[in-house]
Parts: C-alpha cells; sequence; structure tokens
C-alpha cells in the first residue's frame, strides 16, 4: 500500500510536532517516539520530516488485508493520538484529530477516539472499522468489568431479536465480517435455517459464507426442554438446512454455499449438547460447525468498542 508523498508528509509532521496540537521533538525524541511504538527506528539527523516519512512509507508497505492498513501502521498512529499526550489548548485532542484526518481522508480513511478513548481508523469506502485484534482472554479493566456487568443485565432482558439486532450484528461488523443480512424473524417463512448470513474476505480476496442460528437461552441436550433453554435436537435440523441450501451474494451476483455455520446462544451450550450434535454430524460437518455462547459475546463485546445497547 503507497500513500501520496504529501500526505505521508504531513502525517509525518504530525509525529515529529510541525503540526499545530502536536508537541514539538526533536532527533532525540523522534527516535523515542518510534522505540516506544516497538520499532527499531534512530533519527540519523537528516530532515526530520522526511527522514519520519521514509518510516512510514515502510510501515505501510507490510502486509494486510484488503481496504484495510498494516496493524503496525495503525498501532504508530494510536500511539501518536494517546489522550495522555493532549496539549493544554487541546486537551480532548479534537484539534489534533482534525489535523490527522486531513491527510487520512485524501486516502480514503477517518480516524475517530472510540469509547474507550483509543483511536480507531475507518475505511471510507465500505464504513469498515480497522483495529487491531483484541485479545478477548485478557484481564479487563475497571470500566470493561462494568461494561461487561450491562452486558449481562442486557441479554438477560432483551428479546431473541433484540439479541441478533442491537448486539450480535454490531458485533461481528467490527470484528469486520461483511454484507451481514438477518433473515427469518419476521417472516419464518424466510428462515431456511439461517437466522443470518455473512461473508469473510481473506486477504487472497477469496470469500468465505457463514450461516448463524441464533437462540437467545441454554443450550442443552435434555429430552425435555425447560423454559428459556433450547433442545440441541431443535436446531439439529436447521444446521443441516443451513450448510445444504445456496444464498445469493448480490455483490458477486452468484448462488454460493455456507462454508461454516455459527450455532450461538444467549445462554450456555452445555458440553453435552455439543457432544450431542458432533455425534450427530459426519466429520465434514463437523468441522464446519462454530460455537460461541454467552461468555464468548461478553468477551468479545467487552473488548471491542461497541456501546452497549439500552434496556427499553
Amino acid at each position: 500500500m503507497k500513500f501520496k508523498s504529501k500526505n505521508l508528509r504531513e502525517i509525518a509532521e504530525c509525529i515529529i510536532g510541525d503540526k499545530n496540537y502536536f508537541d514539538y521533538k526533536s532527533s532525540r525524541y523522534i527516535s523515542e517516539f518510534f522505540e516506544d511504538c516497538g520499532l527499531p527506528f534512530t533519527h540519523d539527523g537528516s530532515t526530520r520530516w522526511a527522514w519520519t516519512s521514509d518510516r512510514l512509507a515502510e510501515l505501510l508497505e507490510e502486509s494486510c488485508p484488503p481496504n484495510a492498513l498494516p496493524p503496525t501502521f495503525v498501532h504508530v498512529l494510536r500511539a501518536l493520538m494517546h489522550k495522555s499526550d493532549a496539549t493544554e489548548d487541546d486537551p480532548e485532542r479534537i484539534n489534533a484529530l482534525i489535523e490527522l484526518n486531513k491527510p487520512l481522508s485524501r486516502e480514503g480513511y477517518e480516524a475517530f477516539y472510540g469509547t474507550d478513548n483509543n483511536l480507531y481508523i475507518k475505511n471510507l469506502h465500505n464504513n469498515q472499522t480497522i483495529k487491531p485484534v483484541e485479545n478477548p482472554h485478557r484481564i479487563f479493566s475497571e470500566i470493561e468489568i462494568k461494561k461487561r456487568e450491562r452486558l449481562i443485565s442486557y441479554l438477560d432482558m432483551c428479546s431473541e431479536d433484540q439479541l441478533i439486532e442491537n448486539v450480535l450484528l454490531p458485533l461481528f461488523r467490527i470484528l469486520g465480517f461483511q454484507r451481514i443480512t438477518v433473515a427469518g424473524h419476521k417472516d419464518k417463512a424466510l428462515e431456511y435455517g439461517k437466522d443470518i448470513w455473512m461473508k469473510f474476505i481473506l486477504p487472497t480476496q477469496h470469500i468465505i459464507y457463514f450461516g448463524i442460528q441464533v437462540k437467545k437461552g441454554k443450550l442443552d441436550s435434555s429430552g425435555v426442554t425447560k423454559t428459556g433453554n433450547h433442545n440441541i435436537a431443535e436446531i439439529y435440523n436447521q444446521t443441516t438446512m443451513m450448510l445444504g441450501h445456496e444464498i445469493f451474494d448480490p455483490e458477486t451476483n452468484k448462488r454460493v454455499l455456507v462454508d461454516h455455520a455459527y450455532i450461538i446462544a444467549g445462554g450456555e451450550i452445555t458440553k453435552a449438547a455439543r457432544n450431542w450434535l458432533g455425534g450427530k454430524l459426519d466429520a465434514h460437518k463437523r468441522s464446519q460447525i462454530i460455537f460461541m455462547d454467552r461468555e464468548d459475546i461478553l468477551n468479545l463485546f467487552t473488548v471491542n468498542s461497541i456501546d452497549v445497547p439500552e434496556i427499553i
């Protein structure tokens, strides 16, 4: 990936502090900045903006998914825009963000602050957020713990449709899935065993299609379905239909088969339920099934920059 020279220079001038609302950096502090970013760059005493621009160009040459930016380049911008480095005349870094977005917007990107006060970048052509992969199994901050508790309260009270529309759809969008289409809940005749279908584009431009079956409550393998629970046998037929039916992708104008099926529960998916379904499916179809239960939803939602929906 390449940026225009003018735009690289302006981003470099933000880094070295030649732009308003950014702290000035001498040669030593330019080197320290890149060292703090985990990069082995040491300024050689040459023209500051030109040297920094060349380093940014090198970072942009790293591989990345289509319509995205290399992770290291994004990391540098996030470090540059950390709110702890705000100047007295721009305490919320709003003006600094405006300066950074001038060159970024000319390349088709826009930077913004998430609810966690970290910088994120989105592609203006497809409105997809470019972000580092968050670890959902790390230790949560105090703010994230409170966010998780609010989401637990929401999951306890929401309907299945609200789980899909207000929790799962925003989550999958920010994780990079595309063409997320909901089917079936307003007209059950349209469901065909799929609550949602979506696709993920690999760096090689190949497309993987996913069908999603969503249940609000717990999935178990008991003989009788309890109130709020769903017997895994109830979705067995829907899962096999999901993997056997074609879907139409209007962007490619082709009918395609679903490659993988997500089975998602707003409650627990018991080990017995997973084993029961695994025993019913042949080896090929077993490899196509991905389980996702409440803990997975909570952890992924918590570490990503998504607002918890309001309980109405």
